[in-house]
């Protein structure tokens, strides 16, 4: 049985999948894929999306090491610039109203230089910085960032909310957002405790995960 820390490294993904069920392509031996067992313990009362903001937070704090104007696209994407660099997908076990378990996938564009049809919305470290990085010594580089956020958000949840809204694509900028045929424009003022994207035009409004497209 996996236990707590179990982690697992992907070279190659035939059937990745990211947020609402949408499929992930990642070319083989290119980039960080892998998956974290977590089992709660003294976090067990945490709010689910603060967990969720820690683990962005440990993706960002790797990719800042390494490149510059790298953001937290809510809910939990990794952008440089205004291109997807990485995602987030977590999959939560409850039992008897608490949670026990999450697995925390995480995929990170590192050398893929080519993305298709892809290349105007997706970047990697590779095509940011030009350089050729090391899967593996990066892997071991992010588990030591979720370690040492984990801790922190025992100890501090306040610092990593306060962190993940610090580095929050488009924070307090005005954008163009979709829900199904209406398109408008907003301003971003942040993630409430429930993980909804709080924003304001002419009133204040939230949209729970996937109710909303960004139009970029």
């Amino acid at each position: 049985m996996a236990r707590h820390g179990f982690t697992v490294l992907a070279h190659e993904q035939t059937a990745g999948k990211g947020q609402r069920s949408k499929q992930w392509f990642a070319e083989p031996n290119t980039n960080l894929m892998l998956s974290v067992v977590i089992e709660p313990g003294a976090l067990f009362a945490t709010p689910l999306f603060t967990f969720s903001m820690a683990m962005a937070v440990a993706a960002y704090g790797l990719l800042k090491k390494y490149a510059n104007d790298v953001t937290i696209k809510w809910p939990n994407d990794l952008y440089i610039g205004d291109r997807k660099a990485g995602g987030i997908l977590i999959e939560n076990s409850l039992g008897g109203g608490q949670w026990k378990v999450a697995v925390v996938g995480m995929g990170l564009n590192i050398n893929q230089t080519d993305f298709g049809d892809l290349n105007e919305k997706a970047i990697s470290l590779k095509r940011a910085t030009g350089k050729t990085y090391d899967i593996i010594a990066l892997a071991k580089e992010l588990c030591q960032e979720i370690d040492g956020f984990l801790k922190k958000l025992e100890t501090d949840p306040d610092f990593i909310v306060n962190s993940y809204h610090q580095h929050l694509y488009k924070k307090d900028k005005w954008v163009k957002l979709k829900q199904g045929s209406r398109t408008f424009e907003a301003q971003i003022l942040g993630v409430n405790a429930a993980g909804q994207l709080v924003t304001r035009h002419a009133i204040e409004e939230t949209f729970d995960v996937g109710a909303v497209e960004w139009v970029l």
